[in-house]
């Protein structure tokens, strides 16, 4: 492949935002204790961060699991409490060792604990599988609505047959489903059934950081991150683990003479194992020199901005894939797998190019389809317009706030939940 000009920077007509632009008007609303599994920082908890920081007034969030989100909740003025004690996490981690037995063990503290904290709200909103198995074993003492915002497909790519039972049981102690796309919708239906009412609401994310990016010079944010100035550059970002398509990324640019890519998060739950592989498959001949491992970055929207192209390469079904809003929010072109919920965010051949998961061959092909910087651009301009206009913060929140209303409003419960 020749090599290209280096990268000009791309003007866009950028929309006006700001707080007013992005948040629904403020009224008195019902108290919701959110609950999240994680202390860890992913797609869901930065989903859940906007949605806690907008109520915060009203509302508190409950991590079965301490670390840096509690920080980062804590820094957004969110009120935030942590009830750990090894019930969830033992549990996922440990299958049914020892540690599962002690997990099982806690499990009843743990759920009296929530539904004490659950007692106190109108409503109670589970982010998470494992915090929606809380709070709805709970219900029995805090007799509090449960909302589940499901962000899972959950079928068997992901789930165990036991996970799938489970979920099937505890979904009748619902009282509504959000699922963050139309894919997560229909597999929580196939499995559950019609008995609990399901409602899309895409995630919305805040443009802000990307407007500011796209302030920036491309070049001057490739040299200042140690990366070629010349030459098709593409990153994936994501947390380093086999699913997110990181191996097959490299194998497309191992076709791809002259292109380079750029790997931007870190391993997770004990899969260093994978960085080390990746890292020695970057080492052979046909791709030394052309792998950038940046790790974990605070700085996504610059680093997106500076890239040719931002790829989604996952080999398995999306529930949503926030990172291809992001990208698209920084007016690139995105090539992604044609699988769950992604379907539903890229028009394939308008705002990017779909391809088959786990196809290394495909991928480069789209890839240098998008050699050209014109098209990129052109591509580029349309994703950024679709993704404002479709999946704003405003139309996620204004959703959100809805849906616990008419959850308050129907199924609250008059009475006090007994003593726990």
């Amino acid at each position: 492949m020749a090599e290209q000009d280096p990268p000009r920077m791309l003007h866009v007509n950028l929309l006006a935002h700001g707080t007013e632009a992005t948040r629904p008007a403020q009224s008195a609303r019902q108290r919701v204790l959110f609950v999240d599994q994680s202390g860890q920082i992913g797609g869901a908890q930065l989903s859940l961060l906007d949605i806690a920081r907008h109520r915060s007034h009203d509302s508190e969030v409950v991590l079965l699991d301490d670390g840096p989100f509690r920080e980062r909740l804590a820094a957004q003025g969110v009120r935030v409490h942590v009830e750990a004690g090894g019930a969830v996490g033992a549990l996922r981690q440990r299958g049914f060792g020892t540690g599962a037995l002690r997990g099982l063990l806690a499990l009843p503290s743990l759920v009296r604990r929530v539904a004490r904290r659950a007692a106190c709200a109108d409503v109670v909103y589970a982010n998470t599988q494992r915090a929606m198995a809380v709070c709805v074993l709970g219900k029995w003492l805090h007799r509090r609505p449960v909302v589940w915002h499901l962000r899972d497909i959950v079928d068997d790519s992901f789930f165990g047959r036991t996970q799938r039972i489970a979920i099937r049981l505890l979904s009748r102690g619902l009282t509504r489903v959000i699922a963050n796309s139309q894919a997560s919708a229909d597999a929580f239906r196939a499995l559950a059934g019609n008995g609990v009412p399901i409602e899309v609401v895409h995630n919305g994310i805040d443009p802000a950081p990307f407007d500011a990016a796209l302030l920036r010079d491309r070049l001057a944010l490739r040299v200042a991150n140690g990366l070629p100035s010349t030459g098709l550059l593409v990153g994936l970002f994501g947390r380093l683990t086999p699913w997110k398509g990181q191996r097959v990324l490299m194998e497309a640019v191992a076709r791809m003479p002259g292109a380079t890519m750029v790997l931007v998060g870190a391993p997770l739950f004990g899969e260093h194992t994978y960085e080390a592989a990746l890292r020695a498959r970057a080492a052979e001949p046909d791709l030394a020199g052309r792998v950038h491992f940046l790790g974990f970055r605070a700085d996504v929207a610059e680093l997106m901005h500076c890239m040719d192209v931002v790829v989604h390469a996952s080999v398995w079904a999306e529930p949503f894939g926030r990172v291809v809003v992001e990208g698209m929010l920084a007016a690139r072109p995105v090539v992604a797998t044609a699988a769950g919920g992604v379907k539903e965010i890229v028009d394939d051949g308008e705002t990017g190019i779909l391809v088959s998961p786990d196809d290394a061959p495909a991928l480069a092909s789209a890839l240098t389809r998008l050699a050209d910087e014109a098209e990129r651009d052109r591509m580029g301009v349309r994703a950024r317009a679709a993704a404002v206009a479709r999946f704003s913060p405003l139309a996620m929140l204004t959703a959100v706030d809805r849906i616990v209303a008419d959850v308050a409003r129907r199924d609250g419960v008059a009475q006090d939940a007994p003593a726990v």
